[in-house]
């Protein structure tokens, strides 16, 4: 898959998307039902809610009880989709994921959204970024972070018809579509959106977007032509993707909206370590909490804690400077 970049950049919001197609899929599937916490408006949830007010359920603020209460529903053979903010779940009831649906293995699939530090004005403790750590480390849960509208409305699809449980993480910001409607993806694997032989930047989430915006700044101004991995399925991980770009392009980045530790990065260093070692640069929120910004300052928190394509371009240069020494 190749990106072309374009002064006429759609924007659209993962929520949304995510609202709309689970409208859709309970049209076509009667098991499905949804779940929230008293923040269906947010995760726009609501609008299944007003289509099938019988198979939806808004427990409140007691996300431990929203947990539970689908682990009882796939028990009872329903394909639940739990919802609210990526504070909440997993920062409230991890015990209840981890003991009544992860240990089980139950079919509930937990969607989450406003991670990360583009939460902005709600500030570090609802800027969570430590999720995809915690998740990824739960035995038979598998983790997906879109970048864009079109990504949630696959991978959505994809995930009702997979048993089991899942974590999906959105973004609370409108986000620029990195895709078109008909593009692939697949579950365990990663999408190569821009070819380079230089250096691969792996990234995910609303971290797509601005790896590709650092890429073409790299190409046109610096001569490096940087590779562009949307690693939306962090767990299963994309095993031979990663291997192949080792061996292609050489040093790794990888680019989150996430702690360094035990995300994305981390991910990629688990398969470099044992089966291709090399350098791992990993951008990201380094052991330190976010903090609050209004939405008209997201671009400088991400300028701070070194997630603009401005400082990812930075770091690449300073990485290939290394190289040549």
């Amino acid at each position: 898959m190749s990106y072309t970049f374009s002064d006429n950049i759609r924007i659209s919001e993962m929520r949304s998307a995510y609202g709309d197609t689970l409208v859709r899929l309970g049209g076509e599937n009667p098991d499905i039902v949804c779940v929230g916490g008293d923040t269906t408006d947010s995760l726009k949830t609501k609008v299944f809610g007003e289509k099938f007010p019988d198979r939806f359920f808004n427990v409140g603020i007691a996300e431990a009880n929203l947990v539970s209460i689908a682990a009882g529903l796939a028990i009872a053979g329903k394909i639940p989709f739990a919802s609210t903010y990526a504070a909440f779940v997993p920062g409230r009831c991890l015990d209840q994921i981890r003991n009544a649906i992860c240990y089980p293995n139950l079919n509930v699939k937990i969607v989450v959204s406003h991670a990360g530090l583009s939460v902005g004005p709600d500030g570090a403790s609802h800027q969570q970024i430590e999720d995809i750590s915690i998740m990824r480390s739960l035995p038979n849960m598998k983790v997906l972070v879109p970048s864009d509208s079109v990504t949630v409305k696959n991978l959505i699809k994809q995930i009702v018809n997979i048993p089991g449980p899942f974590f999906v993480r959105l973004a609370r910001p409108s986000t620029q579509e990195n895709y078109s409607a008909n593009s692939e993806f697949k579950i365990g694997k990663g999408n190569i959106l821009i070819d380079g032989n230089d250096l691969t930047l792996f990234s995910c989430g609303t971290m797509v977007s601005s790896s590709i915006h650092a890429s073409i700044i790299l190409k046109k101004e610096h001569g490096i032509f940087c590779r562009v991995v949307d690693m939306y399925s962090i767990k299963p991980i994309d095993k031979d993707l990663i291997i192949k770009c080792v061996k292609e392009t050489g040093s790794i980045v990888s680019v989150e909206e996430h702690s360094v530790i035990g995300g994305l990065g981390s991910a990629i260093s688990d398969v470099t370590s044992e089966y291709c070692p090399t350098f791992v640069k990993k951008l990201g929120i380094v052991d330190i909490f976010g903090e609050s910004a209004r939405d008209d300052e997201i671009d400088q928190l991400f300028d701070k804690y070194g997630l603009s394509p401005k400082e990812i371009v930075k770091n690449v240069i300073e990485l290939k400077k290394s190289d040549r020494k």
